[in-house]
This record gives C-alpha cells, structure tokens and sequence, in this order.
C-alpha cells in the first residue's frame, strides 16, 4: 500500500497531471486526455511513459491483477 504522502506527490510523468490510486494495484492518470495507467507491483509504482502507453485505452475496470503482469 503507498502511503498518503508519497501519493500526494506522484504525477503522470507524460502531461504532470495528479493520478488517483486504484484498488491498491494502480496509478490512473487525472487527465482525460492522457489516459495513461500505471501499475503498481511489489509497492512500487511503475511510473514509466512506455507503461503507461500500454494501457491507455483499457478501462479501469478492466485492468489486470498487476500480479499478473511481467516486466
């Protein structure tokens, strides 16, 4: 689980936009115009541009267990 404080501070590297934390597996981008969503796995957020990219056009709640996803 991240904490308070460190969710208080992540941005969407792509557009600096805040991200909402999303069943304690993802980082969603605020921007309706970016999309992007990060996984979280092992308590670290994967705040990479290409990653993000990967899931633009899946709905949240369509996303995977990030268990299940290889980096």
């Amino acid at each position: 689980m991240l904490s308070e404080e460190l969710l208080s501070i992540l941005v969407c590297p792509a557009c600096k936009t805040k991200v909402t934390y999303f069943r304690q597996q993802w980082l969603l981008c605020d921007n309706p115009d970016c999309r992007r969503k990060y996984p979280i796995k092992d308590d670290i957020p994967i705040m990479l541009i290409e990653e993000g990219d990967k899931w633009r056009e899946t709905a949240p709640e369509s996303l995977p267990d990030t268990d299940q996803l290889r980096f």
